[in-house]
């Protein structure tokens, strides 16, 4: 077989054949390693030698930007600070410089709902696992079109099941860091099993987490449930949604809320369970393990909880970051 040497120009002619339908959803990318923003997918690239490729070296956070307004930020950069920290890697920027390339990002990408990942990797330098052959850390941010669950999930439900991927060690389960692969396998898991979502389950078999989903269960006494976040990232839609949903508790359709040891037998014969994740904010769960939950429909308190969230993300100005000067 005969290899055909490209050479720059080649790599520029190639462009124009390159995109993709999915590249239609890829609308910015800043690059601290180009020193700016492109928005054509073909030159939305991470050198290979970055240790985030090969080796998983480096954070991630994920959030949207609603009606011209990034919904939750400082929740995010908290979080992403204590990952950088636990994995000894060095934020490239302060807080403030990366809120700015994140706004100018969003300007550029000429849209005012989409979601944002944002990276910041080890950076590039060489191929083995010692970190101190990079030279120093690399952010990158990617703008895409919005995406959330089809209406008839919102309206319908999604069925889950319990994972066989081993659950992550506790050290590594609060870290939202680039290797993922456990993550990649329970999705794998459930698109093989013709379910929405997998649910992690540790080693005692109490419930974990989805593979970017956290997990709730409505008791038929009125208490909310939530695994303890030792074992699982603490997600920031999960964390707003307990905030929530004490004005639940005050209102009297929820006795309590809590974080507690979740079994399969007490979730298979629960109320309610509730998905939580940064696409879709909250869907509920009808079947679990082919068990149906409660009578097999979304509940009440999904739909009040659904109706907090909306507002919040849509109307709390407190969790707002605009991008725009003028709304």
């Amino acid at each position: 077989m005969t290899l055909r040497h490209l050479e720059l120009q080649d790599c520029q002619s190639l462009a124009k054949e390159f995109l993709r339908p999915h590249h239609k959803n890829y609308l910015a990318m800043y690059s601290s390693v180009l020193g700016g923003v492109v928005t054509h997918p073909f030159l939305m690239t991470v050198p290979v030698d970055d240790h985030m490729v090969h080796r998983g070296d480096g954070i991630f956070e994920a959030f949207k930007c609603v009606n011209g307004n990034i919904y939750n930020l400082q929740a995010h950069l908290k979080r992403l600070e204590h990952s950088a920290r636990a994995v000894y890697l060095s934020l490239p920027a302060t807080l403030e410089q990366i809120t700015d390339l994140l706004i100018g990002t969003i300007r550029i990408s000429g849209t005012r709902d989409c979601l944002i990942r944002l990276f910041v990797s080890r950076g590039p330098g060489g191929f083995t696992t010692n970190p101190y052959e990079c030279p120093s850390s690399q952010i990158y941010v990617v703008v895409c079109s919005p995406s959330s669950a089809p209406e008839e999930q919102r309206k319908e439900g999604v069925s889950i099941k319990s994972s066989s991927i081993p659950i992550k060690r506790s050290y590594f389960a609060n870290i939202k860091s680039c290797n993922y692969l456990p993550n990649v396998l329970m999705k794998k898991e459930a698109v093989d099993a013709g379910v929405q979502y997998t649910i992690s389950m540790d080693e005692n078999g109490f419930l974990g987490e989805g593979s970017t989903e956290n997990i709730g269960l409505v008791t038929s006494e009125g208490v909310l449930k939530f695994p303890k976040f030792s074992r699982i990232l603490r997600g920031t839609t999960v964390t707003r949604a307990v905030d929530l949903a004490e004005s639940l508790v005050e209102a009297g359709k929820l006795r309590q809320v809590t974080f507690e040891d979740i079994t399969l037998t007490e979730a298979y014969s629960g109320s309610e369970i509730l998905l939580f994740g940064t696409t879709f904010d909250i869907l509920p769960a009808v079947m679990f393990d082919g068990h149906p939950i409660s009578t097999g429909k979304p509940g009440n308190i999904y739909h009040l909880l659904r109706k907090l969230l909306d507002e919040d993300i849509r109307n709390n100005s407190a969790l707002h970051t605009p991008v725009f000067d003028s709304q």
